[in-house]
């Protein structure tokens, strides 16, 4: 089977960006909820009776509702047994709404058509932050790998909790403040240093480290008014390179300056051999591939030549010979490994 390798090309040249694009706030964050609920008005497929949690969940909220039944005795499957997640986002205030994830915890065949029952969202100190409740919709979940229309076993619901109770926060009152880099850089944290102070006319940023820069806010202005101060300035910024692979589908993201350098690797059956020189010219029994590359098919070498290389262009030639993803993987390691590509490698 052929498999299809897509190049995204990004450009990694300088250029401005806001600071709040490269860094975050210390103590401005989401944090996780979590719960365990039961989805109703299932047709039938919902958890069967080796479930024996969901069995015990239904016969305790009806008990609650002074009916007593012996779990042995439910034999419906329209209850399914779900684990609840959300964000609680930071500043989120009682009343607001929050979009939650649910996802089967049995051997649920399908959560569509049902209806989530009232559910505690607890935080990681066991404290309740929200409640949710309210029809499933298997929509925007259905196109994931393993789930086919209404065979979805994870859904969602907009807007399907309300914030119960609201986290302290002391911002207004805050004088000593601190950025952190989303990628740690110690030039990026010394011109986020270097701007801040000119553009306040005081010592107000200090870079502590590759990661955090500490803020001293000035007494004459608000925090509000500080942060979004500060956020909004612009710093020039060079993108760290980056490879990204797919190991599932043989994807690769990839800059669009991301060179390899010349080398010659071999893997199973292919050969690649990075050549500079000779950028026209075919040796005998080559096949002209385009994009600079060229392959013998009696040893299987591929042959890339011209005065740059780039990430992209091994990527096409090893479509073009229908590489397999851990083939694609093997060979970019392998090039990373040898030194050959500048750039991080991430495998997905």
């Amino acid at each position: 089977m052929r498999i299809f390798t897509v190049i995204l090309f990004f450009s990694l040249s300088l250029h401005g960006l806001a600071i709040k694009d490269v860094a975050n706030t210390v103590g401005v964050r989401d944090n996780q909820l979590i719960g365990y609920g039961l989805v109703v008005g299932l047709n039938g497929s919902g958890d069967g009776t080796s479930s024996k949690f969901t069995l015990q969940s239904v016969s305790n909220l009806l008990q609650g509702m002074n009916i007593k039944v012996d779990p042995a005795d439910i034999k419906s499957k329209n209850t399914a047994a779900v684990m609840v997640t959300a964000k609680l986002p930071a500043f989120a205030k009682s009343g607001d709404k929050l979009d939650i994830t649910v996802s089967s915890l049995g051997d649920a065949k399908s959560l569509q058509g049902g209806t989530l029952l009232l559910t505690a969202l607890r935080g990681i100190d066991g404290e309740i932050y929200a409640i949710a409740q309210g029809s499933i919709s298997t929509g925007g979940l259905a196109a994931r790998p393993g789930g086919a229309g209404s065979h979805s076993t994870s859904a969602s619901v907009m807007g399907g909790a309300n914030v119960e109770r609201e986290i302290p926060q002391n911002f207004a009152q805050s004088s000593d403040l601190a950025l952190s880099l989303k990628v740690a850089d110690f030039k990026t944290a010394h011109d986020i240093e270097r701007v801040l102070n000119e553009v306040f006319d005081a010592d107000i940023a200090v870079a502590v480290d590759s990661r955090t820069i500490k803020l001293t806010r000035p007494e004459e202005i608000s925090a509000v008014e500080f942060m979004a101060r500060v956020l909004e300035q612009d710093i020039a910024y060079t993108p760290q390179s980056k490879v990204i692979i797919d190991e599932k589908t043989g994807t690769v993201i990839a800059g669009v300056d991301v060179e390899v350098e010349p080398v010659l690797i071999t893997h199973k059956d292919i050969t690649i051999k990075i050549d500079p020189n000779n950028q026209n010219e075919l040796a005998q029994n080559e096949i002209d591939m385009k994009d600079g590359g060229a392959i013998d098919p009696a040893s299987n070498t591929l042959r890339i030549s011209g005065p740059k290389t780039t990430v992209a262009n091994i990527a096409r030639m090893l479509n073009k010979l229908g590489a397999a993803p851990n083939d694609i993987i093997a060979i970019m390691e392998n090039l990373k490994r040898a030194g050959a590509i500048n750039a991080e490698l991430e495998v997905i």
